[in-house]
């Protein structure tokens, strides 16, 4: 008859058990190479980005999901460019991207790219390599392309960076 008292306590015990397991289960670690995105109500940002550690993840009022900070090897082989004096060229490259940890191109690779395939975020940054390439080589004369290598390839890199980061 004394069963009662020992049923109620065994299914307390079961349901504390198992809320703890819910709840530790909801704590997502990031690894190295990888960025945690948590994102629903973050505190005010529409994204809470995470590098290294972890963080708990509200069970019904937040999700995550996790960015690759792999770097991306972009083959960008740019023909009939037209250079400052109407001249087409032909400019192969390639360019090797990935995203930074730095807390703002976090939080603003989580709004632009969260959700997208690899393939699509290869597209988005080939057109963009395309667009600063194509700009570079219209303000620089076939000399200047040819002979300033250095010089050539700072103004790529500081257009191609500045847009990239955006």
């Amino acid at each position: 008859m004394n069963l009662m008292p020992l049923i109620i306590i065994v299914v307390c015990a079961i349901v504390f058990f198992v809320t703890i397991l819910a709840l530790l289960s909801r704590y997502k670690r990031c690894p190295s190479d990888k960025i945690l995105v948590i994102y629903g109500r973050t505190g005010g940002t529409s994204a809470k980005c995470i590098h290294g550690g972890g963080a708990f993840v509200w069970p019904v009022i937040q999700d995550y999901a996790f960015l690759d900070l792999k770097p991306l090897s972009i083959e960008a082989n740019l023909t009939n460019a037209l250079s400052r004096q109407n001249i087409r060229v032909d400019v192969p490259c390639r360019f090797t991207i990935a995203i930074s940890t730095e807390p703002d191109n976090m939080n603003t690779a989580a709004e632009r790219l969260l959700g997208l395939t690899y393939e699509q975020i290869q597209e988005l940054a080939k057109d963009i390599l395309f667009g600063q390439l194509r700009l570079v080589i219209a303000t620089m004369t076939i000399e200047e392309i040819n002979s300033d290598r250095d010089k050539f390839l700072e103004n790529i890199s500081k257009n191609v960076d500045s847009e990239l980061k955006k």
